[in-house]
């Protein structure tokens, strides 16, 4: 896909413009910080991409200051006492070194028990809790497809789960393949069934209008409830959005 990118400044924001072989013009406000950018049509000239970014400014103000008031979590240093979250909940990290092989795993209902070799470094216990994560994550997808693939009518033929940087979801209609964040781990589980929906969804009307609207309400009718759960604990550097 040809792609063209520049910088400008409309009001004192800054906005990426990123041209595309695209129909319609796409405006987001991205996390963590309320980084705009704006996906346009090949054939929008600056002053007509510059009268749309004028007209949504209020939006995109209101969007970057819900970002910069959201409390946020300092960088884990994958020691004993910090907080971590688990299907939305927040559990205080134990971390135990022994002479046995790595392990993470619940005890009782608040701390979350990670064993690690002597001398493991903060990267690696950080990688050995990521796998953890991403091992539990992969458990809960399966069935949530099965069930939702027999209510909506479609077929997923392929899903996987990855960090993303700006989406919380992404499909490909054409493959039938959905992707996962890694990071909905740590949301509450109705977060991630939502976004499960939401890409199944698009496998029936790929964009984000009135008809997709309106197939989300009859399937989910609590779907915007579950969109704002993914902004019910503390932001991170790693916090995604769809």
């Amino acid at each position: 896909m040809t792609t063209e990118k520049q910088l400008i400044e409309v009001s004192g924001i800054a906005v990426e413009i990123i041209r595309k072989k695209i129909k319609n013009l796409h405006l987001g406000v991205y996390p963590p910080y309320g980084k705009v950018r704006v996906s346009a049509p090949l054939f929008l000239d600056d002053d007509a991409i510059r009268l749309a970014i004028i007209s949504r400014l209020a939006w995109i103000r209101k969007q970057q200051k819900t970002f910069l008031n959201q409390d946020r979590q300092s960088e884990r240093e994958m020691i004993t006492g910090e907080t971590h979250y688990f299907w939305g909940r927040r559990f205080r990290l134990d971390v135990i070194e022994a002479d046995l092989p790595p392990r993470v795993r619940i005890r009782g209902t608040a701390t979350l028990e990670m064993r690690v070799r002597p001398g493991t470094n903060r990267e690696k216990r950080e990688q050995i809790l990521s796998a953890w994560y991403r091992r539990e994550l992969k458990e809960q997808i399966p069935p949530l497809i099965a069930k939702w693939e027999e209510m909506i009518g479609v077929s997923v033929l392929e899903w996987g789960v990855k960090r993303m940087k700006t989406r919380w979801g992404s499909c490909n209609a054409r493959a039938g393949r959905i992707w996962l964040n890694l990071e909905l781990v740590k949301r509450h589980p109705l977060c991630l069934e939502y976004i499960i929906v939401h890409e199944m969804v698009h496998l029936l009307q790929r964009r984000h209008n009135e008809r997709f609207c309106e197939l989300m309400d009859g399937f989910m009718p609590g779907w915007r409830q579950h969109k704002e759960g993914l902004k019910e604990i503390p932001l991170t550097d790693e916090y995604w959005e769809e």
